[in-house]
């Protein structure tokens, strides 16, 4: 199993926080720093310095860093142009020699799309976003050099576009869908993804989904072995019990209700609950980190953790 730091920037967190957190996930062998794309902090805090941009943070990152990979989990639809995220997530692949990965959803954060402007359809419009984003996208990184591209949905028309610029990665960077819907999540994985994440589940749930995704994969015509399959979790390690509590506190969370519902707990034990996720067809950790001045329990992780399951 891979293991990916995840962050939530959008709690607190600047740019020079944010690099701090990439350049130690590089230098202590982990495969990915990925962030979430959120411009409103959530729950009780008051999330300053404010919100930083994904895609700014990732192309600013893929010049201080040589060999993870960069990405986000998840952008969400309703916030950018299609055509635009398809230059801006092509230049940051360029800019990374060949790094970038592009997690696209359909958006759920209604209260930041007031706060900021944005227009937040409903969950079936959301979904029709998505779905022609994901061909859009595609389209343009996949069309030839010197061919033209054009696309007609409900919400996006393009006529003889160039396609331009080209990613460093071919066909294209990988595009990770995630998420617990029944029927067209799965179909959208099966059809344009090279990686589907089954996000904050149990085990048991995390089955079902990658099992759903898996036969949606068979129906579409799909090597389901060609779909990557990955989980996120909150993530708490300590040497000893007292550790794992005094970071569960300092996150505000229940150290029981961690230890219960996400990945807590001593090295062996979060060795042994990433094990049951493996076991269920999970390839890639992402494990999110939501104390991002404690760059000690990364170290903790990457020498306890990390040899074990890699």
């Amino acid at each position: 199993m891979l293991l990916r730091i995840f962050t939530e920037p959008q709690q607190g967190a600047s740019y020079d926080d944010l690099l701090a957190v990439a350049r130690k996930t590089e230098e202590n062998g982990f495969d990915a720093f990925f962030r979430s794309d959120h411009y409103l902090v959530m729950g009780d805090h008051d999330g300053l310095p404010g919100p930083t941009d994904a895609w700014i943070t990732l192309a600013g990152l893929a010049r201080e860093t040589q060999r993870i990979k960069l990405g986000t989990l998840v952008s969400s639809a309703t916030y950018r142009n299609p055509g635009v995220l398809a230059i801006t997530v092509a230049q940051v692949d360029q800019m990374s020699g060949g790094r970038a990965e592009l997690g696209l959803g359909a958006g759920w954060y209604e209260a930041e799309h007031k706060a900021y402007g944005l227009e937040f359809p409903d969950t079936p419009g959301r979904f029709d976003l998505l779905t022609e984003q994901l061909e859009l996208i595609t389209g343009l990184w996949d069309t030839p050099v010197g061919d033209k591209y054009d696309f007609v949905g409900k919400h996006y028309q393009l006529t003889d576009s160039p396609a331009l610029p080209k990613p460093v990665q071919q066909p294209h960077p990988p595009v990770i869908v995630g998420g617990a819907g029944k029927k067209r999540t799965p179909a959208l994985a099966a059809q344009y993804a090279s990686e589907f994440n089954a996000g904050f589940r149990s085990v048991e749930e995390t089955e079902t989904l990658f099992k759903r995704v898996q036969a949606a994969c068979e129906t579409a015509g799909r090597d389901p072995q060609t779909l990557a399959l990955s989980t996120a979790h909150t993530v708490v390690v300590g040497k000893d019990d007292a550790e794992v509590r005094r970071r569960a506190d300092a996150i505000g969370r229940d150290v029981d209700d961690l230890r219960q519902n996400s990945i807590a707990g001593t090295p062996a034990e979060v060795v042994d609950r990433l094990g049951r996720f493996a076991a269920a067809g999970s390839q890639r950790q992402y494990v999110q980190i939501m104390d991002l001045q404690d760059l000690d329990h990364l170290d903790l992780i990457a020498a306890e953790v990390l040899p074990q399951v890699s």
